[in-house]
């Protein structure tokens, strides 16, 4: 790894994770052993308003039980397993952090995707995987730990085969404002980069893309951290299993910083989908 990979795999990294959420699961009520994928969702997709999200941008990709699915930067898995129990399909993930991998794959075992997922530690920049290995990449709130958004782009062109789809979710940047940190992908600037929208168009351009969709997702963002924050209110206090698991003792600060940000506009999350030439 570069040693830009070594501080974001340190950041969020957690050899105690596994046991976390399992503990936090039981506090829920359910049998830690035995959960549902659903008893996940509050914990296991970590990006901007998890599975609605996760949804928003699936809707407008056509998946089948046949298509090749990559998850760039899958995290603990929820993505992943989302697509597959969603479409049928078999999902491939990797992550640069070992404790994300060791975790995603122990919950698919634990709630019976084994066969349906699987996961590796691996970089964006050097993926793991053959080439026209895949017919869609996936990638959710990962480019914000990338500088190299051009290597990113032609690396998601060659595991894709001609025709396939790179459709990402990220957190770029709405203003030239200074942010302030820490936030929920870095604790401080020397492994941040979120760029504009134009850095991942430039980039997909070169890589061979064509754009087939973009859509800013602040309003979406902001309404989903005002529900989310009026349930905790309502309840007094956040449920045990979420993704505070996931964002270590700044965990209050991170997500502050970035509503903060949101609202001011400086920063936006964005989908965006490209297709290969076929």
């Amino acid at each position: 790894m570069t040693d830009t990979e070594t501080l974001v795999a340190r950041h969020y990294a957690g050899a105690t994770l596994l046991d976390n959420i399992r503990a936090a699961l039981k506090e829920a009520g359910v049998d830690p052993d035995a959960p549902g994928i659903e008893d996940l969702k509050p914990v296991d997709e970590f990006h901007t308003g998890g599975s609605e999200a996760t949804d928003a941008l699936l809707d407008q990709l056509t998946i089948t039980a046949d298509t090749r699915v990559l998850d760039i930067g899958c995290g603990i898995g929820g993505a992943a397993r989302h697509v597959a129990a969603r479409t049928g399909a078999h999902v491939r993930g990797f992550d640069l952090t070992p404790d994300f991998v060791t975790t995603a794959t122990a919950l698919s075992d634990l709630v019976g995707m084994a066969d349906q997922t699987n996961f590796q530690v691996g970089s964006a920049l050097d993926i793991p995987e053959p080439d026209d290995s895949a017919d869609l990449a996936l990638m959710f709130h990962v480019g914000m730990n990338i500088e190299d958004k051009t290597t990113l782009c032609s690396e998601a062109a060659r595991v894709l085969a001609p025709g396939g789809t790179f459709a990402l979710f990220d957190v770029m940047r709405g203003s030239d404002a200074p942010l302030t940190y820490p936030f929920p992908w870095a604790e401080e600037a020397a492994f941040s980069f979120v760029s504009p929208p134009g850095d991942y168009r430039t980039a997909a351009t070169a890589a061979g893309f064509e754009q087939v969709a973009e859509r800013d997702r602040s309003d979406f963002a902001k309404d989903f951290f005002d529900r989310v924050f009026a349930r905790i209110a309502q309840a007094g206090g956040p449920p045990p299993v979420g993704i505070h698991l996931l964002m270590h003792e700044t965990g209050k600060t991170k997500i502050e910083n970035y509503i903060t940000h949101l609202s001011a506009g400086d920063i936006a999350p964005t989908e965006m989908i490209f297709r290969l030439p076929a």
